[in-house]
């Protein structure tokens, strides 16, 4: 199922993120933390791609294996930095051989083996670019790109942002999922000025539970993300205690969702981190929400 079908309706959704193993023998347990995500039964699941396409040859088979055995629709990523187009497009063929309907279309991280490289000899500099080779490749995919609430860690300003996210809009990306945030005024603001800007597809909230208070650092480095006073006291009260740390983020997310619903927000995407008890929990907290 494309997810353009299931972002349009009016019922709230709830999915989840994994991402591939890093080495082959942790394949089965990611394969296991995976399955039980699964018989949670979200509205949908992605599959991330890995830093430079490092984990990449498991993303394909991740997807297809959710789809396959548990009927829940996936979200596939697809990464083009540092890629030639040769081996973009045979990702692309292989997902559409696959059966795969939804692909994110990211830019990706520039692995740091890499980061010195003359990028102009790159054929993929920008997230627009796989998003066009996707349209221009003919499969009939559901694309979806990436958005920051706050703003890209390497743009000047939000408006560039907006300009470049638009960009991306009319290339044909069909939805946006969001980067993590922690504040949600920052999301209600932020899609007020896209909707003024013309961008009207659909947006999913991405919400990141704090389960230990390493993860903050790591939040921080990756998306510059605000952390509010509130949550700034959660870990300083509860960081040294990883029990407790566990419990009081994944109260916190809760809470995040909870308000995004009540305030018309009806997806939102949970990235789990490969932790079928994170994802377990929050789909219980909002049980009746949910109506499941």
């Amino acid at each position: 199922m494309k997810l353009t079908e299931i972002l349009k309706r009016d019922t709230l959704s709830l999915s989840f993120e994994v991402f591939p193993p890093k080495t082959d023998t942790a394949f089965e347990s990611v394969k296991s933390a995976v399955e039980e995500i699964a018989s949670l039964r979200p509205a949908f699941m992605s599959v991330t791609y890995g830093a430079g396409g490092g984990t990449s040859k498991y993303t394909l088979d991740i997807a297809k294996d959710i789809k396959r055995r548990y009927d829940v629709p996936t979200l596939a990523h697809l990464t083009c930095v540092s890629s030639t187009k040769d081996t973009v497009r045979d990702k692309i063929e292989a997902m559409r051989a696959a059966g795969i309907e939804n692909i994110m279309a990211l830019r990706g991280d520039i692995p740091e083996d890499r980061m010195g490289e003359d990028r102009s000899l790159w054929a993929y500099h920008h997230a627009v670019d796989l998003i066009r080779e996707l349209r221009e490749s003919g499969a009939d995919f559901c694309i979806g790109g990436a958005c920051y609430p706050e703003i890209h860690p390497e743009s000047t300003n939000q408006k560039d942002d907006i300009f470049y996210l638009k960009e991306k809009i009319d290339a044909g990306c069909q939805f946006l999922t969001t980067q993590m945030f922690f504040d949600n005024n920052l999301l209600y603001n932020f899609l007020y000025k896209i909707r003024e800007a013309g961008i009207t597809v659909p947006v999913v909230a991405g919400i990141m539970p704090i389960t230990n208070a390493k993860q903050v650092e790591r939040a921080v480095k990756l998306s510059g993300s605000f952390m509010p006073q509130r949550f700034k006291a959660l870990v300083d009260k509860f960081g040294s205690d990883p029990a407790a740390m566990k419990q009081a983020g994944i109260a916190y997310a809760t809470d995040q969702i909870i308000d995004l619903f009540a305030n018309n927000i009806t997806n939102v995407h949970v990235y789990s981190m490969n932790k079928p008890d994170v994802a377990e929990k929050i789909q219980s907290n909002l049980s009746d929400i949910l109506g499941k």
